[in-house]
């Protein structure tokens, strides 16, 4: 069967095994050609692929509902579910997701791009199921890194009190999340799947495989297989069957036999059913098996050799490498800095100390909540810690944030990578919410660098910085090519900001990396006649006051630039100030409006969203040129007693 004449799941239904074999292999081509192509997820799809047609061949689509953690591991679901034909618009404007989305199709049981959901999500459908009356069944597929999250074992402990909910979860273990597993329950897997009864069963399969004759004797074996592996499970499979699950594996993930015998043997249990399944992370492309770290995402790259596709121009240093460098040369004279991540050492830059400094590296798997609290038992007893997760993950922190760091006002610095926005990934992942969602907290400081050497200083900054918990947000991508900073590093005052650029017709207040595009807006009003006074704010909370506040009253107009949400973001925070101070004048705030960011690559958002440095001066000379707004007309009482700017 061609693989584009799949529009249905349940096409697979009655395939043989030399059928599906050969549907996992056009899965494959399309899969590692598409993202060679485009860019996205790699490992993790090209291991689950005959997980997901053994799964698939056991379970009615039409009925049946099987919840995929993460969503970058079900590639190959997307691909049989009746998205083939459009698979090579992944992750493009207007094109298929790279995560699961419950809009794009009714295969995409629940949307997912954050870890750890599925189980959750799942045993909430089964406890609505039993209390309708339903019997479809329901599957979690959750990867052995997404299981070091805190909410997915809530959500064990939960199912383990229902011994009569029907539930299967399918463990897809290939020893690594983005970066490699790290904790007790990570070794606790590698025990399973290297136990002495479990290797010397695969030594004893390889034998009676290499035997020609054994053909006629396969359905024997599977029984033998399958009995065996019942046998050796009290011993393996322990601290699972003492959460209430039935366990059953490990199972060869790339074995569909095996695997639709187990799948039909795990829908048979009553209760709780855990299947713990063994992939290869890059399965079926030897480059990706080798590196599983780097081949987890890629961009365009050559399928031949692996290596990226890139362009002869240089770039600037990334921002997360500008940041882990210089945070190691910091903690080189500072024992006392430790910089912690949850599972996403190479994404933030934190690699690089871990290489040159493990003592002072600290990855506490896909924990956010976990990986907070830590820092302030850390800031309890001296130490600097550092908290380095995108703008996205730290949301699942939130409460952490508030109980556990700055309500004991503790020296916490939090680093936000992939702030803003964020590009392919799409909703799940873009940074919009932190400068409204930590605005709020009291004590708690906010700042944003216009470009990486600004990063350095605000660095240096967050570490020296001990009254209470700062915050540091900084994009996605490569900086601006500016010199940086290779000695004499000082902190920055804290709630200063400065002007850039003298004008006597507009203020224009940004901050981070919206500094940049205000500067080229403000080079184009200057062809229109128009000077404008470019303020870099660099910090959200405090505000400078001081200097925001002067310029709107001479210029009685003040625009505001932010790439985040609007609502409660920095706009918000510099209409409050001129507010309090009894200051009316027209605030227009330029940024994200109420509502999603979808993927599409970072220059395609933000000209949706109308943040370039031309649309911005476009705004700016249309408000400017507009007649002037008369503020009495906004007041009912006179100014001193009235406190409603005009925000727009």
């Amino acid at each position: 069967m061609n693989l584009n004449r799949i529009t249905h799941p349940n096409q697979l239904h009655g395939l043989s095994i030399v059928q599906l074999q050969d549907i996992a292999r056009q899965i494959r081509e399309k899969h590692l050609q598409t993202v060679a192509t485009s860019g996205g997820h790699l490992g993790s799809g090209l291991g689950v692929v005959e997980l997901t047609l053994g799964l698939y061949q056991t379970l009615d689509l039409d009925y049946d509902k099987v919840i995929w953690d993460v969503g970058h591991q079900a590639y190959p679901h997307k691909l049989i579910t009746g998205r083939c034909d459009r698979f090579h618009t992944l992750r493009q404007k207007n094109g298929i997701a790279g995560y699961l989305k419950r809009c794009e199709s009714q295969f995409d049981c629940f949307g997912a791009g954050h870890a750890s959901t599925s189980i959750s999500a799942a045993l909430g459908m089964a406890v609505a199921r039993d209390i309708k009356g339903e019997k479809f069944k329901v599957v979690a597929v959750i990867g052995d890194g997404a299981l070091t999250g805190g909410m997915a074992l809530e959500a064990i402990n939960h199912v383990g009190s229902l011994p009569k909910t029907k539930l299967l979860v399918v463990l897809n273990d290939n020893e690594m999340s983005i970066s490699p597993n790290v904790g007790a329950l990570s070794s606790h897997l590698n025990k399973l799947r290297f136990s002495p009864p479990i290797q010397l069963f695969k030594k004893l399969e390889e034998q009676l495989e290499s035997i020609t004759s054994i053909d006629s004797f396969i359905p024997e074996l599977n029984r033998f297989k399958q009995g065996f592996k019942r046998l050796v499970v009290p011993k393996v499979g322990a601290v699972f069957e003492e959460l209430g699950f039935t366990y059953i594996g490990p199972v060869d993930g790339h074995n569909l036999e095996e695997l639709i015998a187990t799948f039909e043997i795990a829908h048979q249990q009553v209760g709780p059913v855990l299947v713990h399944v063994v992939t290869v992370k890059g399965k079926g492309y030897e480059i990706a098996e080798q590196d599983k770290l780097n081949y987890h995402a890629q961009n365009k790259f050559d399928l031949a050799t692996g290596k990226a596709i890139t362009s002869n121009k240089p770039k600037a240093p990334s921002y997360s490498k500008v940041f882990g460098e210089t945070l190691t040369k910091v903690a080189k004279n500072n024992p006392k800095v430790i910089g912690i991540t949850a599972a996403m050492a190479t994404g933030t830059g934190l690699d690089i100390l871990q290489k040159q400094l493990p003592q002072q590296y600290i990855d506490v798997g896909i924990a956010e909540q976990h990986a907070v609290t830590l820092a302030a038992g850390l800031a309890c007893e001296g130490m600097r810690p550092v908290v380095t997760i995108y703008s996205t993950f730290l949301q699942r922190a939130y409460d952490q944030i508030i109980h556990d760091v700055c309500i004991q006002n503790l020296p916490v610095f939090f680093c936000m990578d992939r702030a803003g926005i964020v590009g392919a990934d799409g909703p799940t992942h873009q940074g919009m919410y932190d400068i409204a969602y930590l605005r709020c907290i009291p004590n708690m400081v906010l700042m944003a660098p216009k470009d990486e050497a600004e990063l350095q200083q605000m660095l240096i900054t967050g570490i020296n910085y001990t009254d209470g918990a700062i915050a540091m947000r900084y994009p996605r991508g490569n900086g601006y090519g500016v010199p940086l900073l290779t000695e004499g590093w000082q902190p920055l005052p804290i709630g200063k900001g400065e002007i850039i650029r003298h004008g006597k017709d507009v203020l224009m207040v940004a901050y981070g990396s919206m500094v940049y595009p205000s500067l080229q807006a403000a080079a184009s009003l200057s062809e229109h006649g128009i000077e404008a006074t470019v303020v870099n704010a660099r910090f959200a909370k405090p505000l400078d006051t001081d200097l925001i506040v002067p310029l709107a009253k001479q210029f009685n107009r003040v625009f505001t630039l932010e790439e985040g949400c609007l609502i409660g973001g920095f706009g918000s925070a510099v209409a409050e100030a001129l507010l309090d101070r009894n200051v009316v004048v027209p605030v227009i705030r330029i940024g994200v409006p109420d509502s999603l960011v979808e993927h599409a690559t970072p220059e395609e958002s933000q000209l949706e969203l109308g943040l370039t440095g031309s649309q911005i001066a476009d705004r700016v000379r249309k408000e400017v040129q507009s007649p002037k707004l008369d503020v009495q007309v906004w007041q009912e009482t006179p100014v001193e007693q009235k406190t409603d700017a005009v925000i727009r």
